[in-house]
């Protein structure tokens, strides 16, 4: 077991919070630690996971000169005299006398002796059948290699697999590939306050976690089937248990929320220590949401499973995902850690002392400057739905107008962009 990314016990003594930038750190290591096996998989079947190798072609692309237009693929001066055809998928015959020709379409080999093609649509047919025309200065035909040469790493490891990943895969040539699977996450929501149906009242309130952070783990590139969505689960030490121990036997990483803090109704530290975990991380110096955790267990057979212990209240929990969550994900399939990229501020954002902290923020679409947006109080969501990610001042500071500071974006699917 890796000492740098354990600290005490879940039973054990309080610690300090960790520092924003060092918590992402730890967990991202502990995830590499945990990543499970290379497989080899047809690039039709790798879609979602991630390359545990770089994607290289195993000859040069195009292989072999080919035509980029339909016309004819001409040796000498005009006219020349049609001695054949060419066809995508064929091989084609050398030209190897001056004043002939041969009919090439799109995509075709080109011939051996071919000093230039003529356009189909740019040619004339004389009454005795020959071609005549001028063809364009430069070369019609994409050379070998000019795309990529053979072995040249094309996508780095660690990258995505989407579908144009696996158009690129195939078109190198290449029957599978080295990847990493999703892991397979699941998550149980604490609370006997929480509605799953109906207007909140009379003390209670919307469960607003159970729908929406699955799909937050999805787009991190985890996997969450239905029924490893548990709401909610009863506020007793007893259930937080039992629901752990079920989860833990299907779900490599298991994300709960609420019970973080050491309340009368809060179980979760208990819970763990009664697994025997232990801490990656517990509690970030990060404001809203710093009573987060990730323990880790280690099973009989070897295999690791982690917990991500999520504050109950809603933006919080958010705040929670993209600083614990992600970093362990992308550690888990062989990703680097989240790049986070810079922005300008619009205006002010405050400060919070000792903590960093993370506050929500919008892209103006025509310049690029960040603008705080409203709402974002740790119980509210209203703000979290028109950001694009959280803007990070770092702890003894505050943000002023004009001043760059890095971004943690809100995750995207494929194909998804910023507003």
């Amino acid at each position: 077991m890796s000492t740098d990314t354990a600290v005490a016990p879940p039973s054990g003594p309080a610690t300090p919070p960790v520092d924003w930038n060092r918590a992402r750190a730890l967990v991202h290591s502990a995830g590499r630690a945990a990543a499970p096996p290379v497989r080899h998989l047809a690039p039709a079947d790798a879609d979602g996971c991630t390359l545990a190798a770089g994607l290289a072609p195993v000859t040069d692309l195009p292989a072999f000169p080919t035509s980029s237009v339909d016309g004819w693929a001409v040796r000498g001066p005009a006219p020349w005299r049609v001695v054949g055809r060419v066809l995508a998928g064929a091989p084609a015959p050398a030209l190897t006398t001056d004043g002939t020709t041969v009919e090439i379409a799109t995509g075709a080999m080109v011939p051996a002796g071919t000093a230039a093609i003529l356009r189909i649509e740019e040619s004339t047919r004389t009454a005795d059948g020959l071609v005549t025309g001028v063809p364009r200065p430069a070369p019609e035909w994409r050379l070998p290699g000019e795309e990529a040469r053979a072995g040249e790493e094309l996508v780095p490891a660690g990258t995505p697999v989407d579908p144009g990943v696996i158009g690129l895969a195939a078109s190198c040539g290449l029957d599978t590939l080295a990847v990493r699977r999703p892991p397979r996450a699941a998550l149980l929501v604490f609370g006997d306050e929480l509605l799953t149906a109906g207007p909140p009242g009379a003390g209670r309130v919307r469960d607003a976690l159970g729908p929406s952070v699955p799909g937050w783990l999805r787009r991190y590139g985890a996997a969450v089937a239905p029924a490893d969505v548990v709401v909610p689960v009863a506020d007793t030490r007893a259930a937080h248990v039992a629901a752990l121990r079920a989860a833990l036997d299907e779900a490599e990483l298991v994300c709960t929320t609420g019970g973080t803090m050491h309340g009368p109704v809060d179980h979760l530290h208990p819970a763990l220590a009664e697994l025997g975990a232990e801490y990656v991380v517990n509690t970030v110096a990060v404001r809203p949401g710093f009573p987060m955790l990730l323990a880790r267990l280690t099973r009989a057979d070897g295999a690791v499973r982690f917990v991500a212990g999520l504050p109950g209240n809603p933006q919080s929990a958010v705040v929670a995902l993209v600083s614990l969550v992600a970093p362990l994900l992308a550690g888990m399939q062989g990703r680097g850690l989240p790049h986070l990229p810079r922005v300008t501020l619009a205006a002010a954002v405050p400060g919070r002392g000792a903590y960093t902290h993370l506050a929500l923020v919008r892209l103006d679409g025509t310049d690029g400057r960040a603008h705080p947006v409203p709402h974002v109080g740790s119980s509210m969501l209203r703000g979290l739905a028109t950001a694009d990610g959280f803007a990070v001042i770092p702890p003894g500071d505050a943000g002023k107008p004009g001043d760059e500071v890095s971004l943690v974006p809100l995750p995207l699917l494929p194909g998804e962009r910023l507003r």
